[in-house]
């Protein structure tokens, strides 16, 4: 397929996002049991860290629009949610922004009743965040596999339609996520946060080393339903195409092929394997030390230019059926 950046940056800007989010609720349970020393200011930490996360999702879902022909029929896209998970992507994107607001507005406004308590000293008290931060949660969860969705339900794209795909879109956006947490905490000098999130973005980058690992090995190995055999209904063991049937380029042989050679495509998988896994947990290491702002941050950016790079590679591996007919290019 001919990668559109318009998607790329949808997918790995709102990935950063969910992770985002889904760190800073995770550090509020485990700060609210007790688990960890929460932040001294909640107002702020909290409610400019939801409003980062926002900007990543606001970002992504700006992105989404370069690639309509006509943005303005946007809207048209929700039509088919019963059956598309494309429309139920577009429907829980903004369902999630808007919970994400409702979250650190919450915080930063103050207002946070206090629901109910757990605990024989009541030391655990369920406020109006924790129970609006578990509904983001499951939304979230759900964007993931919406998102991942829309491609692994394309069966005649087999490097797509796997398991694996909504699984490393999950890991690989929480991973972002809990990294640019681990950065957002040492700017905060939250000590005890920060060893949290940098501890949980080393696991989930290295979770998600080995399901893309994993993907990349399937793909290697996949066999093709379609052959040109059964494109042109001719059982010959020996067929070559001399011609790709006409002169000019045109839509099928643009968007359904990257026009990239085998050693381009294998450079950027060492890249993006190389800038999303091993640097980015060597620099949180190195960070996680030393608290020292400027690694994480570094850590951040090198695994987020690796996911473009990532990104890029899902869309230009997949191989489409329809590229039988158009091998003489």
């Amino acid at each position: 397929m001919h990668p559109a950046f318009s998607v790329i940056f949808l997918t790995t800007l709102s990935g950063v996002g969910q992770g985002l989010f889904l760190a800073l609720y995770t550090g509020q349970v485990y700060a609210v049991a007790k688990v960890l020393p929460g932040h001294a200011d909640t107002a702020t930490f909290y409610g400019l860290g939801s409003l980062i996360a926002l900007l990543f999702l606001a970002a992504g879902l700006l992105a989404s629009f370069f690639h309509l022909g006509h943005p303005e029929r946007g809207w048209r896209a929700i039509a088919q949610w019963r059956t598309s998970w494309l429309s139920r992507e577009v429907i829980i994107l903004p369902a999630f922004m808007g919970l994400v607001f409702l979250y650190g507005l919450i915080h930063y406004s103050g207002w946070n009743p206090v629901f109910f308590e757990i605990g024989q000293q009541a030391n655990i008290a369920i406020d109006l965040s924790m129970i609006v931060g578990a509904i983001t949660t499951v939304v979230a969860f759900g964007l993931f596999i919406a998102t991942g969705m829309i491609y692994a339900c394309i069966k005649f794209l087999q490097e797509w339609a796997s398991p694996l795909t909504v699984i490393n879109y999950t890991l690989l956006g929480s991973a972002s996520g809990f990294t640019l947490a681990t950065a957002y905490a040492a700017y905060h000098q939250a000590p005890g946060l920060l060893k949290f999130y940098g501890v949980w973005a080393i696991i989930l980058t290295a979770a998600s080393l080995i399901t893309r690992g994993a993907s990349l090995i399937r793909n290697a190995r996949i066999k093709y339903k379609s052959t040109l055999q059964t494109a042109i209904g001719v059982r010959h063991g020996n067929i070559q195409q001399k011609s790709q049937g006409f002169m000019a380029g045109s839509f099928n042989t643009r968007e359904f092929f990257h026009h990239k050679t085998a050693a381009f495509m294998k450079s950027i998988k060492w890249i993006f394997l190389l800038l999303v896994f091993p640097v980015p947990v060597a620099l949180l290491a190195m960070g996680l030390s030393s608290a020292a702002l400027g690694l994480l941050a570094a850590a951040f950016v090198v695994q987020y230019i690796g996911l473009i790079a990532e990104r890029w590679f899902f869309f230009a591996q997949a191989n489409h059926p329809q590229n039988l007919y158009y091998q003489t290019i």
